[in-house]
């Protein structure tokens, strides 16, 4: 009797293998042939709807900004100053150390708040240049979160989820929408150089296929570390090497027909592609005076966040789907006066250059740009308040997210908390809701955007959040 070979077949393989699956092949094929191949292999079909948003850039936050200085105002905390916070605003979440806290003086705002732009949002002096551009914000000041703590309220706001493991939301976005652009990753991540605060494993594509991870590019001479050919290896020699791995792994291929081998293919090929790309990208010396002058000083310094804000600009219009910015320090437990007003200068001009840049080229219709932390500061001092020191502790409840851009209404100042900025009073938004928002325009639903998963089929928002469509334009 002769001994057959069998290979394992799934469901997904049989249907694949049935007309069913060589008529969405066809389909495939006619309406984007790079559907098949390269680096939108393992991807879903999206997007869902029509997208208002092609891209997203994240001015991330690392620390938590404190909204009641930069944003929510509340003039009972400078009238109550000293004055201990009544035990009737007291409640839900707080840190050990807010626990143990014997005393909790109220703490006012340390700069003055002025209503800005035609919208009349309230903005403090901290942040000149994004106060400029009231106008085309929309100030969320009704966001809540689940931890108490920075690292699982960070994995929460970008994977749903406070246990490491999950995809990010770049990676989700790139799981739904692929590439616009072959030659460079679809999730990119930039850190201010010696500020970084984000963990790499913010950019973890956890149980997706590993062509939607994060890819970080760092200022210097190697901007994605291990992408320059050794010394004495040539491109040709490189093209040479790769092709001749490739017929190795369509032989695997044909053999086992394991997605992962041709993954594995396309990461490799995109990291060839990348070292002519990368280069192009991160040379910023054809850019006019006037940008940098936009930007700011900093934006002819490699690595500052000035310069990350230029980057993601060049990024956008390459058609990368996903830029995440990280800046750190914002983490004020005491000395919050001289910290904060330093954090605020490193980020305000840029921040607000970016939104203006992309919007005089065109961009900012269809790119929507997010800026905030992982949760926002008690109204109360951490530690003895003096007449010239104090801090902020941790705040899940109530705290301040930005956004402008696609699809988003400009100039509104959503959601509200009581007078101590303690309590959501209107318009809660949670984390999930947030992110079901955020996929919504990119013309993709939440609660399709899914994978399956050890039995289950797993999505960003977890199994709640809702569209805020308040928001919306």
């Amino acid at each position: 009797m002769k001994d057959h070979h069998h290979k394992p077949l799934s469901r997904r393989d049989f249907l694949g293998k049935s007309t069913l699956g060589l008529g969405a092949i066809s389909l495939a094929s006619l309406v984007n042939p790079m559907n098949l191949y390269g680096s939108t292999l393992g991807r879903m079909r999206g997007p869902h709807f029509a997208p208002r948003a092609k891209r997203v850039i994240f001015l991330n936050m690392i620390g938590a900004p404190s909204q009641l200085d930069l944003f929510d105002y509340k003039p009972v905390l400078t009238k109550m100053h000293g004055v201990e916070l009544p035990d009737s605003v007291m409640g839900g979440r707080v840190t050990a150390t807010v626990a143990a806290q014997a005393t909790k003086p109220i703490v006012r705002p340390l700069y003055n708040f002025s209503q800005r732009g035609e919208s009349g949002m309230w903005m403090s002096d901290l942040l000149p240049h994004m106060a400029q551009i009231a106008d085309e914000l929309c100030m969320i000041n009704s966001m809540y979160t689940e931890s108490v703590q920075h690292e699982p309220a960070q994995m929460f706001t970008h994977t749903g989820s406070e246990i490491p493991g999950r995809p990010t939301m770049g990676s989700w976005i790139s799981y739904g929408l692929g590439s616009e652009n072959e030659n460079l990753p679809t999730y990119i991540a930039l850190m201010t150089k010696g500020n970084e605060g984000g963990s790499t494993r913010l950019l973890s594509s956890g149980f997706l296929p590993a062509e939607h991870q994060g890819v970080q590019f760092r200022s210097g001479k190697d901007a994605v570390l291990f992408l320059n050919n050794p010394p004495g290896v040539t491109g040709e020699t490189r093209r040479e090497q790769l092709d001749y791995l490739q017929k190795l792994q369509q032989k695997n291929y044909n053999e086992w027909e394991d997605p992962a081998i041709k993954a594995k293919m396309s990461q490799y090929e995109m990291a060839f592609r990348m070292q002519t790309s990368v280069p192009e990208v991160m040379n910023t010396d054809g850019e006019p005076e006037h940008i940098y002058e936009l930007y700011g000083e900093d934006s002819k310094k490699p690595g500052t966040f000035a310069s990350n804000c230029l980057l993601a600009r060049r990024l956008a219009e390459r058609g990368v789907r996903f830029v995440q910015l990280y800046h750190g320090n914002w983490d004020h437990h005491s000395n919050l006066p001289k910290a904060i007003p330093k954090r605020c200068k490193e980020v305000d001009q840029a921040s607000a250059a970016l939104i203006m840049d992309l919007k005089q080229r065109g961009l900012l219709e269809d790119t929507l740009v997010i800026w905030g932390g992982e949760f926002g500061r008690t109204s109360f001092s951490q530690g003895q308040l003096t007449k010239d020191n104090f801090g902020r502790d941790h705040h899940p409840d109530a705290y301040t997210m930005l956004m402008a851009g696609a699809g988003v209404k400009k100039g509104l100042t959503y959601g509200a908390t009581d007078d101590f900025g303690y309590h959501i009073t209107e318009n809660k938004v949670h984390v999930h809701d947030l992110n079901a928002t955020i996929l919504h325009l990119l013309g993709l639903d939440h609660e399709r955007l899914n994978y399956k998963y050890q039995g289950r089929r797993f999505r960003l928002t977890d199994v709640h959040g809702d569209v805020v469509k308040d928001i919306l334009s």
